[in-house]
């Protein structure tokens, strides 16, 4: 039986908790971690966690023999935290994003390398049915080569989103929709194409006046075969719609699930290709369905890695790939440079207080509130199939 502890009371602490739940024959949650022990009590209450303690510092647990934490706080602690714990013979999930900085990721895996412990970083969509389908679907070629890939990450957060303390700046946040919200999608991108070469974006802040960061980016990318991609960040759509659509040189497949086929006619105009598209639908149909779905799917691989040595789906330099894409983005539409990849460590970004010095600053935070009230909290559209 694994001893699991989360690190981090708030609102997505709800979902690794009920992750490990699903699981309790293989591990048990015995304490949960935030620097307001009575938000770590009521989450113990809540989830009927018997046995578990509630505890303001996690260095109390060091000395415990925990074999799992959960680190559910804000991004400029991950790498602190996953570190200690990592050092202190811990296995590591990390929330997104993995940190708040390229040299903070760098220090993770370089802890992880050194003590033999397993880091991975929360990217739960991968653990959805359409998005096993899809990247099966890709993984056939069926579509042909890739040549244009369009994510769509909109979101909508009013006004006070950013009054919580660490939200909305640079040393605190790490960034804006683009690093906490766009994340998942750019994570999945990634996962199904491979990493850009070169990128060019542009960002602002059209609608939070008490945030340093923005709240919509637009980048486009250019990856090693020639194809290119869009990626749009915001938390300014009304409606909460994210996409992910690949059009292939044969084909195009999307989630939300989408095909379309075309072949030319003799002035070059398109119609449809049904026989290609029955194919792909075919081969999506045939593929299996994910039976532990977004966090849970994503603990069971966790688990399953731990007891077994089976390979991490997410791991540390899958959430090192995505924050270097993110830090580009920062990086070009603050300078208004092209970006070429990799970022080395001389980058003036490399840094969190390279990024807090070179990242536009578009307002100062101006109001502070301790908690929220302790709400429901939205995570993304189901992208059905």
């Amino acid at each position: 039986m694994l001893k699991v502890a989360i690190i981090g009371a708030g609102a997505i602490s709800g979902a690794h908790i009920s992750a490990y739940l699903a699981f309790p024959e293989r591990c048990q949650i015995v304490a949960v971690v935030d620097m307001y022990v009575d938000k770590a009590q009521k989450r113990i209450n809540e989830y009927g966690l018997e046995g578990a303690q509630a505890v303001t510092d996690y260095t109390e647990l060091l000395a415990q023999n925990i074999d799992l934490v959960s680190v559910c706080t804000p991004p400029y602690t991950h790498a602190p935290i996953a570190c200690d714990f990592m050092q202190a013979g811990a296995h590591v999930l990390v929330e997104k994003p993995m940190a708040s900085s390229l040299e903070e990721a760098d220090q993770m895996l370089k802890v992880a390398q050194e003590s033999g412990k397993l880091l991975s970083v929360v990217a739960q969509n991968r653990f959805t049915t359409p998005m096993m389908k899809l990247k099966g679907v890709l993984e056939s070629k069926l579509m042909g080569p890739i040549v244009h890939v369009q994510v769509d990450s909109f979101w909508w957060r009013g006004h006070n989103y950013y009054d919580l303390w660490w939200r909305g700046t640079w040393e605190k946040e790490g960034g804006g929709c683009t690093l906490n919200h766009a994340v998942h999608h750019i994570d999945a991108m990634l996962w199904m194409m491979g990493p850009p070469v070169e990128l060019q974006a542009m960002m602002a802040n059209t609608a939070h006046d008490n945030a340093e960061v923005e709240d919509v980016s637009m980048a486009m990318l250019r990856f090693q075969e020639g194809a290119l991609g869009m990626i749009t960040s915001s938390v300014v759509h009304h409606g909460e719609e994210q996409q992910l659509i690949f059009q292939g040189k044969e084909a195009r497949v999307s989630a939300p699930w989408k095909v379309v086929a075309s072949t030319a006619r003799s002035n070059g105009f398109p119609e449809s290709n049904q026989e290609l598209e029955q194919q792909i639908q075919k081969l999506a149909d045939e593929l299996p369905d994910v039976v532990h779905v977004g966090h849970a799917g994503q603990v069971e691989n966790v688990l399953n890695a731990i007891e077994t040595g089976s390979p991490l789906l997410v791991d540390g330099e899958s959430g090192r790939n995505t924050l270097e894409l993110i830090v580009g983005i920062y990086k070009s539409a603050s300078t208004g440079e092209k970006v070429i990849f990799p970022l080395g460590v001389e980058d003036a970004f490399y840094t969190r207080e390279g990024i807090m010095q070179h990242a536009v600053h578009f307002y100062e935070k101006k109001t502070t509130v301790e908690n929220f009230e302790d709400s429901s909290i939205t995570l993304g559209s189901k992208l059905d199939f």
